[in-house]
């Protein structure tokens, strides 16, 4: 048996007046989906234990088989694995935003989502500027980066109080701000990093183009260096991870899994649908267990724009799940799950721990009497699994 998992990153939403009392999911046009629920298994699961912050990397932990509570080690440190950042155990690694602050508030978590290219450019000339030898700046992709510190307590640094920049979207920054013991060294990066920036060529030319300067660092996310139990000797599988985050291909390399890189995947709205789908399938041939994560309904639910969202719920339907169902149809020794990781509502712009939705369908599945894939179809169903851990178990016996 073959296993693909396929993960749209918030999916998961809430009924909308707009909608006429829909979710996005349910409002959009999404048949292979709904093929999958008539076919398979659909019902409810709980990614997210209620002793942990609904985010990505709870939710991808989960339905990549972990337990959470047991396994996570920091959000920043799960990216720093993907990008080979080799920490000490005197060191703590934070997520680094380039955003956008505008009269004291967060005008833009993602600084107008500025380019890999220039975002490079802009921390690199923070770590010359800055050159404090404690502190080491790491280009990612996109906005996001990361910062590893060196500390004489990583146990209270770990305790620091951060706010992901999304979370507060148009609010005055200042309760946001870095707070507990050894805050300091964070709020002072932060306001150095705001007087570095704002004067940068790079900046002055995205203002005069009318996009959103990177003028300040957000720190958040902190995480100590990380361990992960192999995968294969976890499910006695091999198998490869296919995403546009550091974070998710962080994960998989923590758990041993193949990190398989897609042209035109970017993590946004336009990113490579199609590609990765058939980057899956191609995998499929060596591999036995393949795990697809799209981004762009999680940015979509963060911006708020619910129009965005059913696009790109849409796009995953055809040009994910679609390529997926056309290329195996009825294959019997092919399983393949969707699940989105958490809900991120358009109307909340951040994550929530509702359930969410999930279907398996394929070899060895019966139908359960499910018309459509939808988290009003689900809840009729109820919640099957207390744990993404519990649900990929059954999905992979």
């Amino acid at each position: 048996m073959k296993y693909i998992v396929l993960v749209p990153d918030g999916m998961a939403d809430e009924p909308l007046a707009q909608l006429g009392g829909r979710t996005p999911l349910e409002a959009a046009d999404t048949p292979n989906m709904d093929h999958l629920a008539k076919n398979g298994h659909c019902a409810l699961v709980q990614t997210i234990p209620d002793s942990l912050s609904p985010g990505s990397d709870i939710g991808n932990l989960a339905l990549m088989g972990y337990d959470p509570v047991k396994n996570f080690c920091g959000r920043a440190a799960l990216e720093a694995a993907n990008l080979g950042i080799l920490m000490d155990v005197d060191e703590v690694v934070f997520r680094c935003n380039l955003v956008t602050i505008a009269d004291h508030s967060m005008a833009d978590y993602s600084a107008g989502h500025i380019t890999s290219e220039e975002a490079v450019i802009l921390i690199e000339y923070l770590q010359r500027a800055i050159d404090w030898p404690d502190v080491r700046f790491y280009p990612g992709k996109g906005y996001r980066h990361l910062v590893v510190v060196k500390t004489i307590s990583v146990e209270r640094l770990l305790k620091v109080k951060t706010t992901p920049p999304h979370d507060i979207l148009n609010q005055p920054i200042k309760n946001h701000l870095p707070s507990g013991p050894q805050c300091e060294i964070l709020l002072n990066l932060m306001e150095k990093s705001r007087n570095i920036l704002d004067s940068h060529q790079i900046n002055k030319i995205r203002a005069e183009s009318g996009e959103n300067p990177a003028n300040m660092i957000w720190l958040w996310g902190q995480g100590s260096r990380p361990e992960l139990s192999s995968f294969k000797e976890r499910y006695h599988l091999s198998g490869c991870v296919i995403s546009a985050v550091d974070l998710v291909n962080g994960m998989g390399r923590l758990a041993g899994l193949n990190v398989v890189n897609v042209p035109g995947a970017n993590g946004y709205y336009d990113t490579n649908y199609r590609g990765k789908a058939e980057y899956a399938l191609e995998s499929l041939k060596n591999n036995n267990f393949v795990y697809v994560h799209v981004e762009a309904t999680d940015e979509a639910g963060h911006n708020g724009d619910c129009k965005a969202k059913m696009q790109c719920i849409e796009r995953f339907d055809k040009e994910v799940v679609g390529t997926v169902l056309k290329r195996l149809g009825k294959d019997a020794n092919m399983r393949i799950l969707v699940a989105p990781d958490h809900p991120t509502p358009v109307a909340k712009r951040t994550h929530t721990r509702a359930p969410v939705p999930f279907v398996i369908y394929g070899g060895g599945i019966s139908p359960n009497g499910v018309a459509e894939f939808s988290e009003s179809a689900a809840t009729k169903i109820g919640l099957k699994f207390k744990s993404g851990e519990e649900l990929i178990k059954y999905f992979l016996q």
